[in-house]
């Protein structure tokens, strides 16, 4: 499974970098507008990192979508344009698409909106995990719903698990067949520690010290 971070914070994205697990990156409009730089300009350094990065558009018409999608793709090579599902999505989706352009469908709430995101021409469908959790329903269902789907009719889209809200999640979409888990820092940061890595780390240092002293 690929690691995404979600997140537009050039540091973040860096730091998890530098540990060389890191795939892509998801921004939207509130992560970019959070870091207060000009979008173009933070889209492109994060697109020199990674392989993905996806750039969101804010118009909520199909003709608009289809603009300033065409727009976000030329920023950088690895971009792909993020457009929520609708109808005014699915008609900027299968637009977009067909002039090669890269699309990550987000805000999907249930399995039909990836299967309608999916046979528009999205290169990426991302279920919103964590939300779904909100409303009381199981979001991790919806991800093995899509997986059964596209898995039924070898769907080549990729699965994104999207909210991600802990370490939990990340396992369970793994185990659920996810293609990918986008996820904020802390969450990738906590998945690199457990309580018993530092016993024994500590533990492994006072054995040391005792006979050999402290560097």
């Amino acid at each position: 499974m690929k690691i995404f971070l979600d997140t537009a914070n050039i540091e973040e994205i860096r730091t998890a970098h530098s540990w060389g697990i890191l795939d892509g990156v998801t921004t939207n409009p509130s992560l970019a507008a959070k870091e207060g730089r000009p979008f173009e300009d933070m889209i492109k350094e994060i697109g020199e990192l990674v392989d993905s990065v996806s750039a969101e558009v804010v118009s909520t018409k199909a003709e608009d979508m289809i603009k300033e999608g065409l727009k976000n793709s030329k920023i950088h090579k690895n971009v792909y344009v993020k457009i929520p599902i609708g109808t005014e999505g699915l008609k900027a989706i299968s637009a977009l698409s067909k002039k090669g352009v890269r699309i990550n469908c987000t805000l999907i709430f249930s399995a039909n909106q990836a299967l309608l995101a999916a046979k528009a021409g999205a290169a990426y469908v991302s279920p919103f995990i964590g939300r779904i959790d909100d409303t009381g329903h199981d979001g991790m269902q919806v991800v093995r719903d899509i997986r059964q789907i596209f898995d039924n009719y070898d769907i080549k889209t990729q699965l994104l698990a999207a909210s991600i809200r802990h370490p939990i999640h990340v396992l369970e979409a793994a185990k659920a067949g996810a293609d990918i888990a986008t996820m904020p820092f802390k969450v990738l940061e906590m998945m690199t520690k457990h309580p018993l890595t530092d016993k024994g780390m500590q533990q492994f240092l006072d054995d040391w010290n005792k006979v050999y002293g402290k560097k």
